[in-house]
């Protein structure tokens, strides 16, 4: 099975965290501004998370390395297996 790619959009929009939510940067802020209300400017500084269902439309269709793995109970080993 060959290698997926990652969506070179999606690498410079968004940054997945330590517990594999979703940041992205809010809309509108890239031009026009003056045209903008200041509430809304002021509403769309810094980041936030995405929610749940578009946070996995991201991970499973352009970051597909960057997902989390639901991670399995530590098995013991029997002392006849090394």
């Amino acid at each position: 099975m060959p290698k997926m790619k990652t969506h070179s959009g999606a690498k410079k929009r968004f940054k997945v965290t330590a517990k594999g939510r979703v940041k992205s940067k809010s809309a509108f802020t890239s031009h026009m501004m003056m045209n903008k209300p200041k509430s809304m400017k002021r509403k769309a500084k810094g980041q936030s998370t995405l929610s749940k269902p578009d946070e996995r439309i991201v991970l499973r269709n352009w970051l597909p390395y960057s997902r989390k793995r639901k991670s399995k109970p530590y098995a013991k080993k029997s002392e006849g297996e090394k």
